[in-house]
């Protein structure tokens, strides 16, 4: 007879590696045959790998959901976020609604819900977010700080500032990234000043928070705002180097983008393709490669 306490962790062992939906068919198939496909640990790890790991195995970690017996949260919350990263988020939706209609006593949690208003984000559909945001108030998760802080962002996505204000100014002691999650609301919706205001008002700053105002100050042309916090800040990531030098391009500070980009280098920085993007355009409009 299998001993399952062998074959269990083999299993995971394996499924680890898979990198493509035909060796992770196979390891199911062998896990059947053991007999432990009803395995609630098993399936969900195997469901978490389909949907998260593997680009064309959402359908499957789907199937594998709909043909397990007594699915719980873990599961379903897992498909839900894989449908809302990907190009079917409507599909969070009817994995939501299934949560809800197939499993009486299974309730969606914070996860669900912050899953499925991503989605709704993704697809800015004001209406569906508006109806989820209704349904968290009734299961007492409206509060949550993670379904807060996607409200949040949902609701600029949207285009509704002022309702991701009053879901923010509502929340209990929002952490760093709740700030930074309204910081970049007001600036997708083209309220730099706002942003600026809750920026200096924030008890805690990160990385982040600092790196969302530089692009801010440089989507709106503030290129002297953004000169100004880059110089304030002591430390800097690649992150904020690229920030600056394609801010600076895409505002025609043209010699001010190079010279930076040439500083960066020497000091450490190693460029993502944006900044090279950035830095080529930037040789091209100011005429670095003319013979």
């Amino acid at each position: 007879m299998i001993n399952g306490n062998v074959v269990e962790p083999l299993c995971l062992s394996l499924l680890k590696h898979c990198k493509t939906l035909t060796s992770v068919t196979q390891i199911h198939t062998h896990i059947f045959k053991t007999g432990l496909d009803s395995d609630t640990f098993i399936a969900g790890n195997l469901i978490l790998h389909c949907a998260t790991l593997i680009s064309d195995a959402l359908h499957y970690a789907h199937s594998l959901l709909l043909h397990f017996p007594n699915p719980d949260a873990f599961m379903y919350n897992t498909v839900i976020r894989g449908y809302s990263d990907s190009d079917h988020p409507h599909n969070s939706f009817t994995t939501f609604i299934d949560m809800r209609r197939n499993s009486s006593n299974l309730q969606p949690d914070s996860f669900s819900f912050a899953f499925t208003l991503k989605a709704a984000a993704n697809l800015r559909s004001y209406n569906t977010g508006i109806q989820l945001h209704s349904q968290a108030i009734l299961y007492g998760l409206h509060n949550h700080l993670y379904v807060g802080t996607t409200l949040v962002s949902m609701y600029a996505e949207c285009g509704w500032i002022s309702h991701s204000r009053k879901v923010f100014d509502e929340m209990f002691e929002p952490n760093v990234v709740a700030w930074n999650a309204m910081i970049t609301a007001c600036i997708r919706c083209c309220d730099i000043e706002g942003a600026n205001t809750l920026y200096k008002r924030m008890p805690v700053r990160d990385i982040h928070s600092s790196n969302i105002m530089l692009a801010g100050y440089m989507k709106s042309g503030e290129v002297h705002l953004a000169q100004n916090l880059f110089s304030e800040m002591r430390s800097k990531d690649d992150v904020t180097w690229s920030t600056m030098i394609v801010g600076l391009s895409h505002n025609a500070y043209f010699n001010e983008a190079f010279d930076l980009f040439l500083l960066s280098h020497r000091l450490g920085s190693s460029p993502n393709e944006v900044t090279l993007t950035g830095i080529l355009s930037v040789s091209t409009q100011s005429g670095t490669f003319a013979t």
